[in-house]
């Protein structure tokens, strides 16, 4: 982005030399003969210049007046003095009020661009500091999950225990059982708190762009790379990254985030420097990481690296206790939101909601009390108003068996592709996952709509 420089000197000459080299170096700039018109200038200004050039010297204001009505009106600009060997006194007095260095006249090329590239980096990094502050302090903590079930207690309290170490945790569970939420739990609960908790959802994005989003790129690193850009990993140093599906990293970033794991250092894209970093990591995951070990599709050494500390999180159809009390919450969300207020739910459809196989778990639950809130219209929920039958769906002998998780996971999708009539983007919305997703299942499980809608 070019950034804004002011130039205020009375000497024209200083002006044009001063203008044109600026400009040279990509900046944009404005001249000012008069401090009283640089002044009324800055008032009808909305946005803050990036630096201002003043000299101390001149005849209808000197520059030491100038700097102490803009520290009370601009406190936020940086100004660099320009000074003659006679007024040198009169600049060191200028940094005590607040003016970020000086320079004397004559200075070579050289100097000032060195004094004014450091300005603006010095600028710049105060500035992201600021937001940086600013977004801690609006970052509210998020709440504690509903629940009431043993099973979802037993998982949330070892979560809580394992927060205070800077362990890598790995959670495992159904897609929309609360991975993200338990992650968060995790990082306000530890020393860390105070820093930045981000996430990324590794299924999401196409590997060139995940490996930027994470380790960031240099500019010219590749087409579109018009500036130089942190990652996630340099974002939150001293905090913690949510990796969500962390099962679908490609055998390279596999590669680079174990080094992160291991050495704590990366080199962003196209750099060749490398970088240092303290980040915890909480990783997630619907698929069964040793199997993935096992058919050489994930490393076992960052296996081994995230599966420090794992929590398996149960999917809602195995705790039911927690159905009606999160579907309180969503419909109690709906109404501040929407002012769709309903007056409850008729214990029919509470049954028929307890009985659902729920193969998008918490997720779904939320979608249905939304489309709920909207055919109830104010009334009460009735059975009629469900997306699906209010009986349980009957049990074959197949059912009966215990599943692994890879036909736990075949069995939802098929399940999701029968109740949107193969609609894949509603699919996708009632499992939690992003339609890439879907269509991987698909071709992974070789299904067939065909067959599936018979």
């Amino acid at each position: 982005m070019t950034t804004k420089i002011l130039i205020c000197d009375d000497e024209d000459g200083m002006r044009r030399y001063l203008g044109k080299m600026l400009k040279n170096w990509g900046h944009q700039t404005e001249s000012f003969s008069s401090p009283l018109l640089l002044l009324k200038s800055l008032q009808e200004i909305d946005n803050t210049p990036d630096l201002l050039l003043l000299d101390v010297k001149m005849p209808e204001m000197d520059g030491i007046e100038v700097l102490k009505q803009l520290k009370a009106s601009h406190p936020q600009l940086p100004v660099i003095m320009m000074t003659g060997h006679g007024t040198i006194d009169s600049a060191v007095e200028a940094m005590k009020i607040g003016a970020h260095d000086y320079l004397t006249k004559p200075f070579p090329q050289e100097k000032l661009f060195a004094l004014v590239k450091h300005t603006l980096e010095q600028q710049h990094l105060r500035e992201e500091n600021l937001a940086l502050k600013k977004e801690l302090q609006d970052q509210k903590v998020p709440a504690a999950p509903i629940f009431q079930s043993d099973k979802f207690r037993q998982a949330y309290d070892l979560a809580l225990a394992v927060a205070d170490s800077d362990s890598s945790v790995l959670v495992l569970g159904e897609s929309g059982t609360g991975k993200e939420l338990v992650a968060a739990a995790i990082h306000y609960a530890s020393p860390r708190k105070d820093k930045r908790f981000l996430a990324i959802n590794c299924a999401a994005l196409s590997e060139t762009l995940l490996e930027s989003q994470l380790f960031g790129h240099v500019k010219g690193a590749f087409t579109g790379a018009v500036q130089t850009q942190k990652g996630l990993l340099e974002e939150t140093d001293q905090g913690t990254l949510f990796l969500d599906e962390v099962g679908e990293l490609t055998p390279a970033l596999q590669a680079k985030l174990l080094r992160v794991l291991q050495e704590g250092e990366f080199i962003p894209v196209g750099a060749t420097k490398t970088k240092r970093v303290d980040v915890r990591f909480v990783a997630a995951t619907n698929k069964n990481l040793q199997d993935e070990v096992n058919v050489g599709n994930f490393r076992q050494d960052l296996f081994y690296r995230l599966n420090v500390i794992s929590i398996e999180l149960p999917p809602l159809r195995d705790r039911c206790e927690d159905i009606e009390p999160l579907a309180k919450h969503f419909l109690d969300n709906i109404a501040n939101k929407s002012q769709r207020k309903v007056l409850g739910i008729e214990p029919e459809a509470l049954d028929a909601l307890k009985s659902y196989h729920w193969p998008g778990n918490v997720r779904e639950l939320e979608n249905v009390m939304e489309r709920c809130s909207i055919l109830a219209r104010g009334g009460m929920i009735k059975s009629s108003h469900l997306p699906f039958e209010a009986t349980p769906e009957p049990q074959t002998e197949n059912d009966s068996l215990p599943l692994n998780l890879r036909d736990t996971e075949r069995l939802q999708v098929i399940r999701a592709l029968k109740e949107t009539r193969w609609n894949k983007s509603r699919a996708a919305a009632l499992l939690g996952v992003t339609r890439k997703t879907i269509d991987r299942k698909i071709k992974e499980f070789d299904l067939q709509q065909d067959d599936l809608l018979e």
